[in-house]
């Protein structure tokens, strides 16, 4: 399956989408981008942007491919294509997916989500170049992670997600 997921930034807040309101929904009660599932012949930059204006009532002026992010699990696989975006036009609207908020940029780390996507949370706010990052869990625990095709070791402290390493690089998480 392919997907995309944008996260919005403006004025130090990043818009977020609280996955509250699907029935049997993979990500319920997880803080995620806004995104979705490919239509037949879009490209990457097409879904995001329809994706965009489908959940939020915005077009988007100005966006940032970042990179790819695999997902891997016992029961399913996902290439998700990962943007951001700085500018827009339009006025917010409701989502039928969830409630969207702005959430300061600091604050986005601490809200409940998957943990591998403060992995790439964190890579994009390093303003790291375009990247593949592959992610593979084992239930909802993130089990091992690869950023470029190069292992990372993932750190946990008290059971929870803290850092990764990567050829002695520190990518702090907390």
């Amino acid at each position: 399956m392919q997907t995309t997921l944008c996260y919005l930034h403006s004025g130090g807040r990043t818009l977020m989408l609280h996955r509250v309101k699907k029935k049997g929904d993979v990500n319920h009660d997880k803080w995620i981008g806004i995104g979705g599932k490919f239509e037949h012949g879009e490209s990457p930059e097409e879904c995001m942007l329809r994706e965009v204006r489908e959940e939020t009532g915005l077009t988007l002026t100005a966006w940032a491919y970042r990179g790819i992010v695999t997902f891997v699990s016992e029961d399913w696989c996902e290439y998700m294509h990962l943007f951001t975006a700085t500018a827009y036009e339009g006025t917010l609207c409701e989502c039928d997916e969830g409630t969207l908020e702005w959430v300061p940029q600091e604050a986005v780390s601490a809200l409940p989500s998957w943990e591998g996507d403060r992995i790439f949370l964190r890579l994009i706010e390093q303003e790291r170049p375009f990247f593949s990052l592959k992610l593979v869990y084992e239930g909802e625990r993130l089990c091992c992670a690869s950023l470029c095709g190069r292992a990372l070791e993932l750190l946990r402290e008290d059971g929870r997600l803290t850092g990764a390493l990567l050829d002695g690089e520190r990518l702090d998480l907390a």
